[in-house]
């Protein structure tokens, strides 16, 4: 999978040429030979690439990817780039596990695949009780999948429907609450970091700035 940041790229895909823009994403199944040449002669471009396993998508999605492989879906791009984020920072994977489920929804539906059917809302409430227990420790979507005998992305989608935001955000902004707790009670931010279960006070900052619009270092002057 493809992202255009700058520039622009055109390339021969079932022997037939196309061109990925700016903000595009482009589909490149396996086994089937692609090339790419920059689409304007002398000039650079910027991309983003996510390899994925073979078993990501049905084969039979193969066909419909070689047809259609640009996407152009503002929505699907923000996605790819916050999974491509996330994977700088191992105290992240929860957030790129869900991005790469939430992606493969996409594809599947920009290709006309049906969607996996999600799960009603017990399976949800069991998946936000298991975060609740583990709030504080390294644990991912597919250990969750494992434990509740259910395919991570119904799990995911299951609880999104639930409660309107993913699995990731939700332990996120439990974790933000906490160590805002923490300095308010007067814990040192890289104190309360390491309480509230981010990785080091660097990981701290990056998600307390996103979810609450300042620093910890300015919330508690």
């Amino acid at each position: 999978m493809l992202l255009i940041d700058k520039g622009a790229v055109t390339y021969d895909l079932g022997r037939t040429e196309h061109q990925a823009v700016p903000a595009s994403i482009t589909l490149l199944p396996p086994h089937v030979p692609h090339d790419g040449r920059s689409a304007v002669g002398g000039e650079s471009f910027r991309k983003r690439v996510l390899y994925l396993s073979e078993d990501w998508l049905p084969a039979k999605a193969t066909d419909a990817a070689v047809a259609q492989p640009l996407l152009l879906d503002p929505q699907t791009v923000a996605t790819v780039i916050g999974i491509h984020t996330a994977l700088t920072s191992p105290a992240d994977a929860m957030e790129a596990e869900c991005g790469v489920l939430a992606l493969r929804e996409s594809v599947r539906s920009h290709l006309g695949a049906p969607s996996s059917p999600a799960r009603d809302a017990p399976l949800a409430r069991r998946l936000r009780e298991m975060l609740d227990d583990r709030l504080f420790e390294s644990f991912t979507i597919a250990e969750a999948a494992e434990l509740l005998g259910a395919h991570p992305s119904h799990l995911v989608r299951a609880f999104s429907k639930a409660y309107g935001i993913a699995p990731y955000r939700y332990v996120t902004g439990r974790r933000v609450d906490r160590a805002r707790r923490l300095l308010l009670d007067g814990q040192p931010a890289s104190v309360a970091a390491v309480e509230a279960g981010f990785h080091d006070q660097s990981h701290l900052t990056r998600h307390f700035r996103r979810v609450l619009g300042t620093t910890p270092g300015a919330f508690t002057p």
